[in-house]
């Protein structure tokens, strides 16, 4: 960027500018070259857009040509900016020439004499070729470059070795699998036979020694090998290197191998456990390890975003050791392995699991003739189809799934239909790129060639994916015999002294086998410190009945080359699991709006009755009614429905952050709203129910009423109101929780379940606060229900409106008490519990408002007796209450009469009895006591006068009555 703004004032000048100057070149820099075809030129300092931006370079500027490809610079590869104005070297051009390939300038064992041309080789060069001695040419001595090719294959010097009948043998032991698990010895044999034909016609390599195949059918099976294996090593003659195949056979093969001082090379095993170079010290293999495949998996499954996957393994040593380091990878990877099943025999219960956990990812290893068995159960239980992907192994045959299996009963089709999209990783084992191996042979020559060895077609022979990794195998064995016998017997060991007890030998064949690196027709052949071919991995898809190539993985620079030719039942790739949409459950609208409505006219209601109230309090009818109370009432009607609205908000019209605020504003507005318009009916009743009711003590009260102590008892409801919601915020305050329901399939055909959430206001010990709060109001509700009931007869001029009072009481409390348990057993229904609790408090409000307002404005309206007090007092008589309450008055005047006489007669009535006592004790100190009656009885005294006989105690009870 500095050095744009330097050269700003010259870049923006326009061509010509300042004088005269020639096409090419001005005063003040150079013009901006174009880059040659197929190259380009590198501007230092300067990104593309700078350089589109620009017509001249300033002096001293140099420029770099570039070229693409297989091409080179002919020419000036750097010019520079003169001061007057031109680049250097112009009259030599720069050209991008295409070049043939350098490996032709050198030969092995031999000198190369170029002509026509200089390095590298460009159109027209010509190479001869020519032999050190004891070396004779195979294959042209000479060849021309031609638009990038050479026109003959290079040639390479063999020794001139000794005739074939004096070359001294060298056997190998092997163990072809023709037969069981993994067939592949049908294709493998043939590759290893063809391999010795080779090795054995190069005069270079080996020229003393012939390497002969001593074989035989271990059919896959430990047991069978065990005895092939007793045979090679004890019957004649000494074999320098055994080779068996199948991973269970070379366990058994290499863990013996050591006590015999034998080299094992196998070109079909990739049991990881094989990596163990302490069980296994003298194990090789051109067969990668398994475990080259999981790097491949764990690549794919971050490539299209998979965290959790299934498998299914046969129970054999290969497998589990596969999975066990899949396993770990996968959890480096952060990715969860949900489902592991495995089967010995029979996969039907391992596959109906998988469909039972809803396993989508699914990776398979087990071989070829159980996984015909797999795939069968796995058409039976619909394991397949655009949800569902299968990771198998890719050295199968192509076919495998077509192959006629007794075992099952499962038609062609019905198996291709099961086994169409699946996935298979597989090692390299034939080199994509078809250059020339050490056996001078291209991949796809060794392939024709191979196959026209064959009795059967490629894709009906077990092994033909792995036969160039067998072919390369008895490569890699020439090329360290070679190097241990010193390539000609002119230095190194004499391989015919070999025997199982010669350690040193198999030492210097080993340090050779580890050594190895040359290019096969399977790729570059390299051995890492456990013995296991390093490669890279193919990524196949089955489409359309079959195997097509997108991708290869180089798990040693993590690199993904991708083709982007797969194909998806689905159009894309499936999800790991079923895809679960959240969805809130809201509120139906037309309900919110309904019942909003409903709530605004409530309010307004409330709002009516309150001013009316408030107009007409100087009226001697309202103020009989303790107007201030039923203010407060009219307000409590108005938060209770001013908490509908916030009862009715959710998600669909507020965010998360807001919704506490909401909960908030629900609990307190319809705690306040209750406390005012339900506490003000209370204190009303139980005021008029302490005094009217069997309280004969409390009879001073009914003449005055004191407000104050009507207010406080509101005051002191809606203050308990008030500290227990507070603290209730303060200790556990109210938040948004989510209740998640049953999962739900969508209507359409599409792979996901919808799983329907709804929001609630909550806290941690709701449950806690719910029962203290219901239990407090409840208790309330129910003392107003018996308040109101012993006060229904009860008739006072203070209160006038009491059993209006009573009937809101039995209105409200009814319906709280059926909604608060309603509500609660229905809030997983949204619209169902807004609806009951709204309603509730709607209907609730309305009934309180109606039944202690509107009568009051009726009897004002009629009878206009919000004129004045005298004329109310004028009109009492037309009234049927106000003739109540002057009986009422009249009758306790009276009862207060009656009680002066009563008590006055009392106090008459002991006043004659203490006379009469008296007077009864002087007699009978004045007169002896009579002599009893002859008859029996008491004896008689002297009679009593009249008017003392009538002073009796039914005397008393006619003067109260």
């Amino acid at each position: 960027m500095l050095l744009l703004l330097l050269l700003a004032p010259l870049f923006l000048r326009p061509p010509g500018a300042g004088g005269a100057q020639t096409p090419n070149a001005t005063s003040e820099g150079c013009q901006i070259i174009h880059p040659p075809w197929e190259g380009g030129i590198r501007y230092r300092g300067l990104t593309r857009d700078q350089v589109k931006a620009i017509n001249f370079l300033p002096v001293d500027y140099e420029i770099e040509y570039v070229c693409r490809g297989e091409r080179e610079v002919v020419g000036p590869k750097v010019r520079k900016c003169l001061a007057n104005g031109s680049w250097t070297d112009m009259d030599t051009p720069s050209r991008c020439v295409r070049i043939c390939s350098k490996s032709y300038l050198t030969l092995e064992n031999g000198k190369v004499f170029l002509t026509g041309g200089d390095l590298p080789a460009l159109d027209g060069a010509r190479v001869d070729f020519r032999c050190d001695p004891d070396f004779h040419l195979v294959g042209s001595s000479r060849s021309i470059c031609s638009q990038g090719q050479w026109s003959t294959p290079k040639p390479h010097c063999q020794v001139n070795r000794t005739p074939h009948s004096e070359r001294r043998a060298v056997y190998i032991g092997a163990l072809f699998p023709m037969s069981g698990g993994w067939p592949g010895g049908q294709a493998c044999q043939p590759a290893v036979e063809m391999a010795l034909e080779d090795v054995n016609s190069r005069r270079d390599i080996l020229p003393d020694y012939e390497l002969k195949l001593i074989h035989h059918d271990s059919k896959c099976d430990p047991g069978q090998a065990t005895k092939y294996l007793y045979e090679l090593l004890y019957n004649d003659p000494i074999k320098i290197i055994l080779m068996p195949g199948c991973s269970s056979v070379s366990t058994l093969v290499a863990e013996a191998a050591r006590m015999w001082n034998l080299i094992v090379l196998s070109y079909g095993s990739s049991s990881p456990a094989l990596s163990n170079r302490q069980r296994f010290p003298t194990f090789f293999r051109t067969h990668p390890s398994a475990t080259l495949h999981n790097p491949t998996r764990v690549k794919l499954f971050e490539k299209w975003g998979w965290k959790k996957i299934a498998t299914i393994q046969q129970t054999t040593e290969v497998f589990t050791s596969t999975l066990d380091d899949l396993e770990e990878r996968v959890k480096e990877a952060g990715i969860e392995i949900t489902f592991r099943q495995s089967f010995f025999s029979d996969p039907a219960v391992p596959v109906k699991n998988l469909k039972r956990q809803d396993a989508r990812i699914i990776v398979g290893l087990f071989y070829e003739t159980e996984a015909r068995k797999v795939f069968c159960e796995v058409y039976k239980e619909r394991l397949f189809g655009k949800k569902y992907v299968w990771f198998l192994i890719g050295w199968y045959a192509d076919n495998w799934f077509k192959i006629y299996d007794p075992s099952i009963n499962c038609t062609v089709d019905e198996m291709t239909e099961a086994v169409e999209g699946h996935i298979t990783t597989e090692i390299v084992m034939l080199n994509p790129a078809n250059t020339r191996s050490i056996s001078n042979m291209t991949s796809q020559e060794f392939v024709e060639k191979l196959t026209k060895r064959l009795k059967r077609h490629p894709e009906e022979t077990g092994g033909f994916q792995e036969a160039p990794l067998a072919y390369d195998a008895i490569w890699a064995l020439a090329l360290a015999l070679n190097k241990t016998s010193g390539g000609g017997g002119r230095s190194g060991v004499r391989l015919e002294d070999f025997n199982y007890n010669n350690q040193t030998i198999t030492d210097q064949i080993y340090r050779a086998m580890n050594s190895s690196s040359f290019e096969g027709v399977s790729g570059h052949v390299v051995f890492d410190a456990s013995g296991s071919r390093m490669a890279w991995t193919l990524i196949e898809q089955l489409q359309g009945g079959s195997y097509k190539k997108i991708g290869y993985y180089d798990s040693t620079k993590d690199d993904l080359s991708w083709s982007k030719t797969d194909k998806w039942i689905g159009g894309s790739p499936p999800a790991d699991q079923t895809l679960v949409i959240k969805t809130f459950r809201f509120l139906s609208q037309k309900l919110f709006i309904s019942v909003s409505v409903l709530s605004s006219l409530g309010i307004v209601l409330a709002v009516v009755c309150l001013s009316f109230n408030i107009y007409n309090s100087h009226v001697r009818y309202i103020q009989n009614s303790q107007p201030n109370l039923n203010n407060l009432t009219a307000v409590g009607c108005s938060l209770a429905l001013a908490a509908v609205f916030p009862l009715g908000l959710d998600g669909y019209h507020i965010g998360r952050n807001q919704f506490p605020f909401v909960c908030q504003a629900r609990l307190w507005l319809l705690g306040l709203g209750f406390s005012l318009g339900y506490g003000s009916m209370f204190t009303k009743i139980w005021w008029v129910h302490t005094v009217f009711t069997k309280k004969e003590e409390k009879k001073e009260w009914r003449k005055t009423l004191e407000p104050w102590k009507l207010y406080a008892t509101v005051g002191l409801l809606v203050g308990m109101d008030v500290l227990t919601l507070a603290i209730w915020q303060i200790v556990d305050p109210l938040h948004r929780t989510i209740e998640t329901f049953a999962k739900e399939e969508p209507k359409e055909d599409i792979d996901v379940s919808i799983l329907p959430q709804l929001e609630h206001c909550s806290s941690r010990k709701m449950n806690t606060w719910l029962g203290i709060f219901y239990g407090y109001k409840g208790l309330l509700l129910l003392l107003g229900i018996f308040l109101a009931y012993e006060t229904k007869s009860v008739s006072t001029e203070k209160i006038n409106d009491h059993r209006a009072v009573g009937m809101a009481i039995y209105n409200v409390a009814v319906l709280c008490l059926i909604t608060a348990p309603v509500t609660m057993i229905l809030s997983s229904q949204q619209d169902a519990a807004f609806a009951f609790a709204s309603l509730a408090i709607v209907f609730s409000s309305y009934i309180t408002l109606v039944v202690l307002f509107v009568p009051k404005m009726r009897r004002l309206i009629t009878r206009g007796e919000w004129q004045s007090e005298a004329q109310d007092t004028m009109k009492t008589g037309s009234s049927t209450n106000n003739n109540e309450e002057e009986k009422s008055r009249l009758l306790e005047k009276e009862n207060r009469e009656l009680e002066k006489i009563i008590a006055e007669k009392e106090e008459r009535v002991s006043e004659l009895r203490h006379q009469l006592q008296s007077r009864q004790q002087l007699r009978s100190r004045r007169h002896p006591p009579t002599p009893p009656d002859p008859s029996g009885g008491l004896p008689r005294g002297p009679p009593e006068p009249p008017d003392r006989l009538s002073c009796d105690g039914s005397r008393v009870h006619l003067l109260y009555k």
